[in-house]
């Protein structure tokens, strides 16, 4: 198989990556090639990782590097940024692909340098972006296509842009490379293998052949730091060049896109070749890498390719590739024969599939996937059957498969392919049945509990699902549910809605319940409609009461008044023809009823309330201003229309004869106006109590003082003159006026 000797595979977005590989000794010839890759970690920190492919055969164990250097460059201006050393972490053997194929003139070492390192934003901005490069000397001596190997070095080289744009962080993660490998290419023989990277951002990769570059000097194997750019490349010999690179038919190629390196060689020997990787993220290009690799040709025994047959059912011939379709139909057998073998001996086969115009996660399946022929107590030939699931469906279109049947020769397994073109119906499939013993027509109120059961069951045993949706409707907005469960082959589902003030908004329902299976992926259902009626009417309640009649009604409230200690009672009743529950109330604008003497007593239930309202004044109503009571007759129904009465209540005050005080006395015992007195002063009200009279002289000084309300002033033997008098009452209500003292 084909030996792959490693150099740098780097190609990533936004970070430097810089690899240093060295040798110890000026004669040293063991680098076989390596790779690198950076991965963003978080923030400006990233890991550098180098992998140093190394010759275990003919490289000195002193020229083991301990350490490498990376140094990186502004790539607008050569400056030098840093140098990085990267400390060895890692040594390891790398396996063959197949462990049958080892030769004993190929050993490869795996080692691995890395650290962690800082790319600041402040320091990696410059809009060229930045150049790394690693130089080392010296190549492997058995070189076959270039001019004086063992004196030539290489460069390993990479591009990568600002860490930041337009003030922006650019985070970017360099593509990791295939697993090393140390196998090789046999003469005559088309080597091929897939060389492309993974890219964790998904940028875009264009690979393309490119000429080594040349670095480092056997008197300087490893410098070290690597000089800024520009790099010499390597000198190819006679016949060699960038498109030419390995002598063969077809010589050494790349695919643009895809990676994929293919060669048949026809000399033998060592041969150097390089590959630059750019990077792209949305078309533009952000960076690149080169990488320097050996391959070696061998001369191996020849390796015949196997061979396979599909035997059609009935045709009594095998599959013609080309002239055939193959039909895999309901009801038949869908399995056909393969026969596979190789002519070489001791050969282990395997068998592959691969969709060429079609997709799906469910392929054929192999009785029989991988054998061994002729060895001894093992057939010449091996058979197996090739059958599709039962639920394939190409559906009406030609699809094509490969069948591939590979042995395990060196260095690459050889392959036999025969392009199935074909077509699959799956068998045939009920639709499941859905019953329900929901009796129609569905009425019902707001309040009322609608329940019934639905059936569901298939012939053909699939899973049931029962759905429930509603037209024009979400059924789970109404309160209505669906539970459901498995018995046996049967899935039963219970209908429950608890119809509620939700429901009145349309009259009638319609929902809809499917039972659904999906064989083979495909929905398959059976629809039920069940409709529900809703039955809503509501007739506004009456109101009757022993209260005075009610004026219009812009009118204001009724007014009924009340002396102090009298007594006002009323009775109210509501009625309503559609029996909903009715509830009176009494509410007091602004004031508690029972604080002002009233009481209200109601009786509520469905269709009828009573209740009796009484009120005893008091002074505790006169202290408010405005006693208004409103009675309220309220429905419980989904629209409830109110009934309603408000009345205003007040105490009459006992103060309503005129108070018209003497102005004039004459003490002269002729029993007329003698005295001053005021048997016509406001009475006692509550919290308005008389309280004093004064009298005070026209200097103020206050001549006559009492508490008795029924006083009699006859001048007191005062001098004649104007005087002048002060009544208050305890609720700070006065009155003031004079009185005349005549001879």
């Amino acid at each position: 198989m084909p030996h792959f000797y490693y150099a740098p595979f780097f190609c990533r977005l936004g970070f430097l990556l810089l690899l240093v590989l060295g040798a110890r000794v000026a004669t040293a010839t063991h680098i076989v090639g390596g790779e690198m890759d950076l991965q963003h970690l978080s923030g400006s920190s990233y890991r550098l990782t180098l992998n140093l492919y190394f010759d275990a055969l003919n490289g000195s164990s002193g020229a083991l590097d301990s350490d490498l250097t990376v140094s990186i460059f502004d790539k607008g201006n050569n400056i030098r940024k840093q140098d990085v050393v990267l400390p060895l972490t890692s040594d390891t053997f790398v396996p063959y692909t197949n462990p049958a194929c080892t030769s004993p003139s190929l050993s490869t070492k795996r080692l691995v340098y890395t650290r962690v390192i800082d790319l600041p934003a402040s320091q990696y901005n410059s809009p060229a972006g930045y150049y790394a490069a690693v130089q080392r000397c010296c190549r492997n001596n058995g070189i076959s296509n270039i001019q004086a190997p063992g004196d030539t070095g290489q460069t390993f080289y990479l591009e990568f842009p600002a860490v930041t744009r337009g003030g922006q962080d650019f985070f970017n993660s360099t593509p990791r490379i295939f697993p090393p490998l140390s196998d090789y290419a046999c003469r005559g023989e088309l080597f091929y293998y897939d060389f492309a990277g993974q890219d964790a951002d998904k940028d875009s990769l264009v690979y393309e052949l490119v000429t080594p570059l040349d670095g480092g000097t056997p008197a300087q194997p490893k410098p070290a730091v690597a000089t800024s750019a520009p790099y010499r490349e390597i000198t190819w010999l006679p016949g060699r060049s960038t498109l030419s690179q390995i002598p063969g038919t077809p010589t050494l190629s790349i695919g643009r896109t895809s990676g994929r390196l293919t060669v048949q060689p026809s000399q033998l020997g060592l041969y150097v070749f390089g590959i630059k990787c750019s990077e792209y993220r949305r078309g533009e290009k952000i960076g690149e890498v080169r990488r320097d690799f050996q391959l070696k040709v061998l001369s191996c025994p020849r390796n015949t390719p196997p061979s396979m047959t599909v035997q059609t059912t009935g045709a009594g011939r095998p599959y013609r590739e080309g002239l055939d379709t193959l039909r895999v139909r309901p009801g038949a057998n869908r399995c056909f024969t393969l026969r596979f073998t190789d002519p070489d001996p001791t050969s282990r086969l395997s068998l592959s599939l691969s969709p060429v115009n079609f997709s799906t996660a469910a392929l054929p399946t192999f009785t029989v996937s991988q054998g061994t022929v002729r060895t001894p107590g093992a057939p010449d030939t091996l058979v197996s059957q090739l059958c599709f699931p039962a639920c394939f469906n190409t559906r009406g279109r030609v699809y094509l498969l490969d069948v591939i049947v590979g042995d395990d020769g060196c260095s690459l397994p050889k392959r036999d392919t025969v392009r199935l073109a074909f077509t699959a119906v799956p068998d045939p499939n009920s639709t499941p049945a859905l019953t329900s013993n929901a009796v129609l027509p569905l009425r019902a109120k707001p309040g009322n509990l609608i329940t019934f059961d639905l059936t569901a069951t298939d012939a053909d045993n699939d899973p049931i699902t029962l759905e429930m949706t509603g037209r024009g409707f979400a059924p789970s907005v109404l309160g209505a549910q669906l539970t459901q469960s498995v018995s046996g082959n049967q899935t039963r589902g219970r209908f429950t809605w608890r119809v509620d003030c939700r429901a009145i908004d349309q009259p009638a329902y319609q929902f809809e319940f499917a039972a659904v299976a999906s064989p083979c992926g495909d929905r398959q259902a059976s629809t039920l409609v069940i409709p529900v009626q809703i039955d809503y009417q509501n007739t506004a309640p009456t109101l009757t009461t022993s209260l005075p009649a009610e004026g219009s009604p812009t009118a204001p409230p009724i007014l009924i008044r009340r002396p102090l200690g009298g007594v006002f009672e009323a009775t109210f009743e509501g009625l309503d023809t559609d029996n909903d529950q009715l509830t009176l109330t009494a509410l007091g604008n602004g004031f508690d009823l029972p604080a002002v003497g009233m009481t209200f007593t109601p009786r509520n239930g469905p269709g009828r309330a009573t209740a009796t309202f009484r009120w005893d004044a008091s002074c505790s109503a006169v202290q408010q201003t405005g006693l208004e009571v409103t009675f309220l007759l309220l429905e419980s129904t989904c629209r409830p229309v109110s009934q309603s009465r408000t009345v205003r209540f007040e105490v009459i005050s006992p103060d309503s004869l005129p108070f018209l005080p003497p102005n004039i006395i004459t003490p002269n015992g002729d029993g007329l106006n003698d005295v001053f007195a005021l048997p016509d002063l406001p009475p006692d009200f509550c919290e308005s109590r008389f309280a004093t009279v004064k009298i005070f002289s026209r200097w103020g000084n206050e001549v006559y003082r009492t508490t008795d309300r029924v006083f009699r002033w006859d001048g007191g033997r005062l001098p004649a003159g104007v005087y002048y008098y002060l009544i208050e009452y305890t609720d700070k209500k006065r009155f003031k006026g004079t009185i005349t003292l005549s001879p």
